[in-house]
């Protein structure tokens, strides 16, 4: 782009010039951060602060800004200026409000707001513009991996706003397991009565509808590509293929149910009267509302007990720890089976904690026990096979005594398993020992079983990573339907447990997701969180050492490697959070307005006094996702914290590369916290991994802290939650505290 040409713009409203001396502020944007201008304004953010601004871009006078006024997560669309830099100095959030307006606070209050000055000017010195690169492609197709009620519905939604679809289903029929019910929970007032499942108009929808092509008996063999240019071998059991272009991917490829084989004490495969609840669903449809027959001898059922969470919520070895959600209305509806068919039949479901979600699952309830449903709290122990009938073993938990109950027929509610494909983090156990090592890492290759699903060509593994339990979702809480591999999202059950209400739901987002995914991608646009950044890594290929790390711990698998084993970055797969950037040992990695030296110039900005003037100097790296936004927070609830503490937002902390530590250390900060989201299994961290990582970089830093003869105490790292408004400052507050106890950097200047 043309030369850089700087310029400030302070803003004094909402309280600003009352407490700082704006005119110093500007002083030191002209003078230390050598910026070309610096104009004050009352309210920059109103139409004529705006239209002030956007005049200096228009005559040529400005490309790079520093706008000193709030936090840079508000008034982002009053300064959202276009084919120019940007840096926001935090006057509001990060000084007024979390300093006391008094006399002997003023000079501090000031000296944190002069660093926030020079830190801006730093950043957007080193700042480039960037833009899209050529790889960019707009295929307005989206391919769905399954064909039940997920699929089906995702297909539709999609072709309804104009796009094109293609379902990929590896049996002979559409519908899923949807299509083996006799009939559904219901999903409309007054949710008193099992309903038709909709699923045979649901298909006939899907193929009449001309931007819908449909693959029977058909699995996808490859993937490859990325977002905006997927491209998928699609093969028939026939022997055939055909290779199709998709801009984005929904993987519905559903659930299959717990083996129940995997329950002896229950006895399934005993004795055909013990089933399943897909099983009785097979049942219901073949009586097609009359009376269901035992499969042993064909003759009426007269009484049924539902044993729910059989190998469910449990942490016994092969059960499944989680509760698949749907099971308790499954059987109250199936129970009702019987109950419409003969009002004598004795239809017991024998729970230990009876789950109804949704709108109307109180109200199933209800009517469940109206048709003379028994619900009886108890926990299953044994069912044994006994003659003619069954005999069911359990404790009674409201008399506190055990019972012997005979059924002719017993119905498992075995819960749901996704169908996920191969788990690709998964470290083999010859390999444990390299498990912490990149390069060996690196080379360790899963095997890729039958079932795989998309058979991706990805140097990370050939299936989507999955959460916990097996599940595909990337965390379902922040962001649904994301999952850890960018314009592919997962839908309905092999993304967490669900009944068909949610999962056409689920549909309905995912196809959102999708549709979103390949226009941006063909824009060279980032997705979620970061929507909308066209900047992507680069690298110095003489510097690289080929150590593989920024291959191994890109979390969304963004990154390949050429035939000289290079990085080859793939920008329309990347999230933009910069934890390739952060691993990189040797800091050749970084984006157009993301980098070491935009970061590390900007802490280098930093006044930090003399030792002898007593005023530390607090460095704090905070994600922007949930630690920025909480020390936004505190600010705005008036929570004062230590004016020594200097504040820089990072994309997430896995981006922060040691160097930044080394440096501030060296340049004389006396105490330095990285605050990052929450990791592990319920983690919260927005690029999934970044805060794990950098707690892992950040555990091997105490042998830095060591070589400079400095306290291990001077550097900590918190995983914080955005609603985490009090404990931030009073983080900040203790390391205060502690700087003052074990006394000031001996690497002051």
């Amino acid at each position: 782009m043309a030369d850089k040409k700087l310029g400030a713009y302070i803003c004094k409203g909402c309280g600003i010039g009352d407490r700082l001396d704006a005119g110093q502020l500007a002083m030191i944007a002209k003078k230390e951060g050598k910026v070309g201008f610096a104009k004050q304004h009352d309210f920059l953010c109103n139409s004529d602060g705006v239209k002030m601004i956007q005049a200096d871009i228009d005559a040529g006078e400005v490309n790079h800004l520093v706008v000193a006024a709030c936090s840079r997560r508000a008034k982002s669309d009053a300064f959202n200026f276009e084919n120019v830099a940007i840096s926001r100095a935090n006057l509001r959030e990060g000084v007024i409000w979390v300093r006391p307006d008094t006399d002997d606070a003023e000079e501090t209050t000031q000296e944190m707001a002069e660093d926030y000055i020079r830190m801006a000017c730093a950043e957007v010195k080193y700042m480039n513009l960037p833009a899209p690169s050529e790889e960019q492609g707009l295929v307005r197709h989206v391919l769905v991996v399954g064909g039940g009620v997920t699929g089906l519905n995702a297909a539709l939604e999609i072709a309804k706003a104009g796009y094109l679809a293609t379902i990929v289903e590896k049996n002979g029929a559409l519908g899923g397991a949807a299509a083996q019910f006799h009939k559904r929970i219901p999903n409309r007032a007054p949710f008193a009565d099992p309903q038709d499942s909709g699923i045979a108009d649901l298909i006939e929808q899907v193929e009449s509808n001309n931007k819908i092509t449909v693959h029977l008996n058909a699995t996808v063999t490859k993937t490859s590509g990325a977002p905006g240019r997927f491209s998928a071998d699609i093969s028939q059991e026939s022997g055939s293929t055909v290779t199709d272009n998709f801009g984005s991917i929904i993987q519905a490829s559903g659930f299959k149910p717990y083996d129940a084989t995997k329950l002896p004490e229950f006895s399934y495969g005993k004795s055909p009267d013990i089933v399943d609840q897909l099983g009785l669903e097979a049942l219901a449809k073949q009586a097609n509302g009359g009376a269901i027959k035992r499969p042993s001898d064909g003759k009426e059922v007269k009484s049924v007990v539902f044993v729910q969470c059989a190998g469910q919520r449990s942490d016994k070895e092969g059960h499944l720890s989680y509760c698949s959600g749907h099971c308790c209305l499954t059987s109250t509806k199936q129970a009702m089976y019987f109950k419409d068919a003969n009002p004598d039949v004795d239809a017991m479901v024998l729970y230990t904690e009876l789950r109804m979600p949704g709108a109307g699952g109180e109200d199933f309830y209800r009517s469940g026990q109206n048709k003379g449903v028994t619900f009886t709290k108890g926990i299953a122990s044994e069912v044994v096979p006994n003659g003619g009938s069954l005999t069911v073993k359990f404790k009674d938990l409201i008399l506190d005594e055990e019972v012997n109950y005979d059924a002719d027929l017993v119905v498992l509610a075995t819960g749901m398993v996704p169908n996920s494909g191969v788990n690709i983090e998964a470290v083999p156990a010859e390999n444990e020992d390299k498990k912490d090592d990149a390069e060996a890492k690196a080379e360790v290759v899963a095997t890729v079983p039958v079932e795989s699903i998309l058979n991706l060509d990805y140097r990370q593994g050939a299936d989507l990573p999955q959460l916990v339990n097996g599940f595909t979702d990337s965390h379902f809480i922040c962001f649904p339907y994301e999952t850890r591999r960018t314009g592919i999202y997962a839908a309905g059950p092999v993304r967490r447990p669900m009944d068909m209400t949610q999962a056409t739901e689920d549909a309905t987002g995912a196809a959102l997701k999708a549709i979103q995914a390949l226009e941006n991608a063909a824009l060279g646009r980032a997705a979620h969180p970061r929507s909308g950044d066209l900047s992507f890594p680069s690298f110095r290929k003489e510097g690289c050492t080929q150590c593989k790390r920024c291959t191994v711990e890109c979390p969304f698998g963004a990154i390949n490697e050429d035939e000289q084993r290079y990085p080859l970055f793939n920008e329309a797969r990347c999230r933009r959070c910069g934890t390739c950037m952060g691993a990189c040992p040797v800091r050749v990695i970084s984006f157009e307005n993301y980098s070491v030296e935009t970061v590390g110039q900007a802490i280098k900005a930093v006044e930090v006094p003399e030792e002898d003037e007593e005023k530390p100097r607090i460095l704090v790296l905070a994600c922007e996702n949930d630690a920025y936004p909480a020390l936004d927070m505190a600010g705005m609830n008036r929570m004062e914290y230590s004016a020594f503490v200097r504040i820089a937002p990072v994309r997430c902390l896995g981006s922060v590369n040691t160097i930044w530590v080394t440096d501030a250390l060296n340049n004389g900060f006396d105490g330095i916290i990285l605050m990052g989201c929450k990791k592990g299994d319920d983690y919260q961290c927005h690029f999934v991994k970044g805060s794990e990582l950098a707690h892992t970089r950040m555990s091997k830093i105490d042998d830095t802290l060591k070589q400079l003869q400095l306290e291990t105490e001077r550097v900590q790292t918190y995983e914080i939650a955005i609603t985490d408004i009090q404990r931030v400052p009073q983080i900040i507050n203790d390391m205060a505290e502690t700087i003052e106890k074990i006394g000031m950097s001996p690497l002051k200047f």
